[in-house]
């Protein structure tokens, strides 16, 4: 493996897992990061019991697309598998960004899909699907995950009473998805109250998220 793409991928994963802890995304030592190697053949991906805040070179696990780990004293993520199983399904997932942020995991919590309410949802994202817990009532893997994913254009997803996905070609492009999510969330609580507040019920909804697309429907 090249030693190099690995430490720019481990580097780049710490300012991701720094910036989902600053904006409060994630606390603790939940949530999960993954990015891939440009070999395609295994990922860097915070372990457990190691917090956002925390992540460094010698901390995070190096995984093959297999399974396989490479030497680490640390356990793997409980998420492993489902991170796994995206880079296998979906050729364009080049980095995973999996978090607990509280506003969107609130809305999950309640078994309520979190509307597209702005242009840049519905540009960026167009649909975050809600995906239930296990049938045992566990976290979800990727047998609940990926039946979504396999969907090229799902780029998001809330899991019930539990967090947050975002897929993208870069680990930035990934967290600004989680980050997307929760505004959004944050944004839908917001607008529900007002809705309530002034005895309404419902509000339109933007059809398009660029200026472009409208014209050309037009």
């Amino acid at each position: 493996m090249d030693k190099t793409d690995i430490t720019a991928k481990m580097d780049a994963l710490i300012a991701a897992a720094k910036r989902c802890f600053e904006l409060g995304l994630q606390t603790n030592a939940g949530g999960n990061l993954s990015v891939l190697l440009n070999s395609g053949a295994a990922i860097v991906i915070k372990p457990s019991g190691v917090g956002f805040n925390e992540c460094t070179r010698e901390n995070l696990q190096v995984v093959h697309l297999d399974g396989r780990i490479e030497p680490s004293s640390h356990k793997p993520s409980k998420d492993l598998d489902f991170h796994l199983d995206l880079y296998r399904i979906r050729d364009d997932i080049k980095a995973i960004v999996h978090c607990h942020s509280p506003w969107a995991t609130g809305y999950a919590s309640a078994n309520i899909e979190i509307p597209c309410l702005t242009v840049q949802t519905i540009e960026k994202i167009g649909r975050m699907p809600l995906i239930p817990l296990s049938p045992q009532g566990g976290p979800q893997t990727e047998i609940e995950i990926s039946p979504v994913f396999r969907d090229p254009k799902i780029v998001a997803a809330v899991l019930a009473n539990h967090g947050t996905v975002g897929v993208g070609s870069t680990l930035m492009k990934a967290q600004y998805l989680a980050e997307i999510i929760e505004e959004t969330a944050q944004i839908a609580y917001v607008r529900d109250t007002l809705l309530a507040a002034h005895g309404k019920t419902a509000a339109d909804l933007p059809r398009y998220g660029t200026a472009a697309d409208a014209r050309a429907a037009g």
